[in-house]
């Protein structure tokens, strides 16, 4: 600022840009709070998703073990699922400028194909992936938004920093250089007043 002529107006405009850097900092501040609410909301959900998908995964190694265990590998490997019974259907929203998504498993009647040799623990196995499946596509949309809204959050923190902690300190510095200068030259002013008078 010292590059600057001392003048009424550019301590107006500073104080100006004062003003809005300091609702800057303030909006900052209540997004950030924001994110972390969301944030809160989707680790909560993510914990849910996480026991379940713990509950779901030992039920479906259990079935996976008895299937198995009655037609082999190869012989379970002709029991799979016909291709396009399934579809994740993805819905997106905003929040403040984060897209967010929502992902969930859409599952279609399959085409009835019955089974070579279709069994209890092949039906109990398929049942259990199938019950797995959903989980996994919604922690996948959970996992997004935690990744997108951490990275928005972090970007805000450092916004808020060099607000706080560099343009407003230097504002403030630039400010009170400029008021000093004025009152400097009005005594000047004045004194040069005096001496003529």
């Amino acid at each position: 600022m010292n590059d600057y002529t001392p003048t009424r107006s550019l301590l107006i405009a500073l104080g100006d840009e004062r003003r809005t850097m300091r609702e800057g900092s303030a909006f900052l501040d209540e997004k950030c709070l924001l994110l972390a609410g969301e944030m809160l909301r989707e680790v909560r959900r993510h914990r849910e998703l996480m026991h379940a998908l713990r509950k779901a995964d030992t039920g479906a190694r259990r079935a996976l073990r008895e299937a198995v265990g009655r037609h082999g590998v190869n012989g379970l490997q002709v029991h799979a699922v016909p291709p396009g019974a399934e579809q994740v259907e993805v819905h997106t929203r905003s929040l403040l400028g984060v897209g967010l998504v929502t992902a969930e498993l859409v599952t279609a009647a399959p085409p009835t194909r019955h089974a070579v040799h279709p069994s209890p623990e092949a039906a109990a196995c398929r049942a259990a992936h199938r019950h797995l499946a959903p989980i996994l596509v919604e922690l996948a949309a959970v996992s997004t938004n935690l990744a997108r809204l951490h990275a928005e959050y972090r970007r805000t923190v450092r916004r808020v920093r060099a607000l706080q902690d560099v343009l407003l300190p230097e504002l403030d510095d630039s400010i009170a250089d400029i008021d000093t200068r004025l009152e400097d030259l009005e005594r000047e002013d004045a004194v040069a007043s005096r001496r003529r008078a």
